[in-house]
């Protein structure tokens, strides 16, 4: 799983050139003249993390306070896999959650470990996380999901989470389509997607590549939000990775 790690000192050096410097969460930095703002519609939230820690970039609503969807699942699963029973069980319903976005796990693991976002939210300084009550109403940003993503990566490769995350099933178990947003992005190694069941369309996407983090909200539709994403960090992701081979 190296290739998660491989690339911290190439992307974390010119993603600070190409940025200005090294951007903390919710902290506004200076732009160079030379470089242009990106452009996102309000109706999208999106954070990039290098893995150096306080190197990445942020739309301005990146630390606002939205659904957390099914992506509150991944802080669910670490909770339950770090700090649960080390059941069998608890890790069968961990893959579901994360590969398949199965709601029917997501509740048993949140009624065995109900303070489980919460937890991880203290853990980690996600200040825009919550939990409380049923994990559908919980709450994150995109700065927050960017940030505990680049935290795997950087100190837990070889956890779980993100080897589910690098073979997600193509359809949720609802029958989801699961291909939009970040996961379109080039060099993007694994991904976790959210929607909304009910009400006006929400979706959320988060992936990892070589040695950065991208997450992403839309009130909107899925072919919004990867309309959003490409727009703004197609260029920027294809230049600053290396190419697989």
């Amino acid at each position: 799983m190296g290739g998660r790690i491989g690339a911290i000192g190439a992307l974390g050096a010119l993603l600070a050139v190409c940025l200005g410097g090294a951007v903390g969460v919710g902290a506004a930095q200076p732009v160079p003249a030379d470089i242009q703002p990106l452009q996102v519609p309000d109706r999208t939230s999106i954070s990039v993390r290098t893995l150096v820690p306080g190197v990445g970039w942020g739309t301005d609503n990146e630390s606002e306070e939205r659904a957390g969807l099914s992506i509150s699942k991944l802080y669910i699963a670490d909770y339950a896999l770090r700090h649960g029973d080390g059941s069998a069980a608890d890790k069968d319903l961990c893959e579901r959650m994360i590969r398949k976005s199965d709601d029917y796990a997501a509740d048993r693991l949140f009624a065995k470990y109900p303070k489980a976002i919460d937890a991880v939210a203290a853990e980690y300084g996600l200040t825009a996380t919550h939990g409380e009550g049923d994990w559908e109403f919980s709450t994150t940003s995109t700065a927050d999901v960017a940030d505990f993503l680049a935290a795997k990566v950087r100190s837990d490769p070889d956890s779980p989470i993100l080897a589910w995350m690098e073979e997600p099933a193509e359809k949720a178990a609802d029958g989801t389509r699961q291909d939009w947003g970040t996961a379109r992005l080039p060099q993007i190694l694994g991904t976790k997607w959210g929607w909304a069941d009910v009400g006006d369309p929400e979706v959320a996407s988060a992936s990892f590549g070589p040695g950065f983090t991208v997450s992403a909200h839309t009130y909107g539709s899925a072919e919004q939000q990867t309309q959003d994403v490409q727009a703004v960090l197609w260029g920027l992701i294809g230049e600053l990775t290396p190419r697989r081979h």
